[in-house]
């Protein structure tokens, strides 16, 4: 019986690389790798060791027979990525296929004597904690590493929902690097007010940032500051228990919220505001904001879409993950035909086919939500034109087929992406929201590097950072054995910087 991988798949390629028969795509060599929503099993020359179920970081590989309730539907995902694929030549004996050996690959050359390199890593989240793993393991460099928050994680901390306790705990295998011999962990630190880009830079060898990007797009519609108007980065930061955002950030005292875009991150705060409070405790949802779900008024959740369900932002396996919940109705906005028509038109494993049995209903925006129930509304085919308020959101003026419409709600979030900042002392393009590089070398900035979100904008998952990382340490080290590294300065500049180093009291 062969494994499948399903809906919490990280994409970090841990299982490709344990993988005896080569049955996990896309490898990191292939191209769509970092681009493809998961890895697949190919169900045809999975020889049902085991090793990737082992070597997950995240629990998302289990044999088919024992897939379950919502689980079920990723034997046929898997094997569907397969179907028009041809399958592994075979050997001629009828020995399992495994991997041929091929000419010795060295990516990267250190001589034996190279002496230790001094590297700060700032930024614990997965970017940056894969740049550590990389350095740790495959270099004999020291670490610091440095983030502005008094706990560690990054991302995963703070950014993926409490109800995807599997993919947190991907956390869990960055934690083990916090304690290696070789790293120096410095929490409470944050560039630009506690140590200066050029003290960490005449400190040490080399400096990478993984300072990720953490503010929210703009919508660019009038009305989007009143009061009522979230960023969904506020909202996930609210129920992560994030130290920036207090505790009454998010007023949850209305019966419908309107959140704008269909990306993941759109998608878990639908999950999570409609979320039966008793389903996340014992998760990592903040005390206060599990308070909050518990007097909750809100009743629907809509989510805004300016394109078709074909191309919504949000992956195939969220999208499933949404339709197969308990307790909670999800609808489909008929208010416009092309909707009916790419749902109709599409494959079933497609995202658009994955709405072919979602009740359809041209919805009454005059009509209060529902009382006696929990839904969520999908509304493709429409964009916002203005929040729309006095004092504070009263609701949402969208497009639609006959013209604008307005959605009454107490609450607009809004979920169209994230965006880099400005740190002190580095480049900063703002137009992409990126710091300008080349392979990781920041531009102008000998010996400084970046990771990440930071280095690549807002896109891929978790896993994605582990090729991102790689380019990036592989930069620095070429720099580094080529004499490229500029010589450290010692002096009066770092008066106070190890103390300071130590952390924040």
């Amino acid at each position: 019986m062969a494994f499948a991988i399903t809906q919490t798949c990280c994409g970090d390629a841990s299982c490709v690389a344990v993988c005896p028969v080569n049955c996990i795509h896309p490898t990191p060599d292939e191209p769509d790798f970092g681009t493809a929503e998961m890895l697949y099993v190919d169900p045809r020359t999975c020889i049902d060791c085991g090793a990737c179920a082992d070597a997950c970081p995240v629990d998302a590989v289990f044999p088919v027979d024992a897939l379950t309730g919502p689980l079920k539907t990723y034997a046929k995902i898997n094997a569907d990525h397969y179907a028009h694929r041809d399958p592994i030549e075979e050997a001629a004996d009828p020995a399992p296929n495994f991997h041929a050996w091929g000419p010795p690959v060295f990516r990267r050359t250190v001589p034996a004597d190279f002496a230790p390199l001094d590297v700060a890593v700032v930024g614990t989240g997965p970017a940056g904690m894969y740049a550590v793993e990389d350095l740790l393991l495959h270099t004999n460099a020291r670490v610091t590493l440095i983030d502005r928050l008094p706990v560690a994680g990054g991302l995963v901390r703070y950014g993926v929902a409490p109800d995807h306790p599997s993919t947190k705990r991907i956390g869990e295998v960055f934690a083990r690097f916090h304690t290696h011999p070789r790293l120096r962990l410095r929490l409470g630190v944050e560039v630009g007010r506690d140590v200066t880009a050029e003290e960490l830079a005449a400190r040490h060898d080399a400096v990478v940032y993984a300072v990720g990007a953490s503010a929210a797009r703009p919508l660019g519609v009038p009305g989007e500051v009143l009061p009522g108007s979230l960023a969904a980065t506020t909202v996930v930061a609210w129920y992560n228990g994030h130290p920036d955002v207090p505790a009454d950030a998010v007023d949850l005292s209305t019966g419908r919220v309107v959140v704008v875009g269909t990306g993941n991150v759109a998608l878990d705060v639908a999950r999570v505001l409609t979320a039966d409070p008793a389903d996340l405790e014992g998760t990592s949802t903040a005390p206060h904001a599990l308070a909050r779900l518990r007097s909750s008024e809100v009743r629907e959740v809509v989510l805004l879409g300016r394109r078709g369900p074909d191309v919504a932002a949000c992956t195939r396996p969220e999208l499933i993950a949404l339709l197969e919940r308990a307790g909670v109705e999800v609808v489909v906005d008929a208010h416009d035909e092309r909707t009916a028509r790419t749902i109709a038109a599409a494959a079933p494993a497609d995202k658009a086919g994955l709405l072919q049995g979602v009740a359809r209903e041209v919805v009454d925006w005059s009509a209060p939500p529902p009382a006696d129930r929990r839904r969520i509304v999908l509304r493709f085919h429409s964009a916002p034109v203005a929040v729309v308020g006095d004092t504070g959101v009263r609701g949402l003026r969208v497009t639609g087929p006959d013209g604008e419409v307005e959605i009454p709600a107490g609450r607009v979030v809004r979920a169209v992406g994230y965006r880099g900042t400005p740190l002190p002392g580095l480049p900063f393009d703002e137009v992409t929201g990126t710091v300008p590089h080349r392979a990781g070398r920041v531009e102008g900035l000998a010996g400084t590097y970046v990771v990440g979100w930071a280095k690549r904008g807002p896109s891929g998952g978790i896993g994605a950072n582990r090729a991102c990382s790689r380019e990036t340490v592989g930069s620095l080290i070429a720099d580094a054995v080529a004499g490229r590294l500029p010589t450290r300065r010692r002096g009066p500049l770092l008066a106070g910087l190890v103390d300071r180093l130590r952390g924040r009291p």
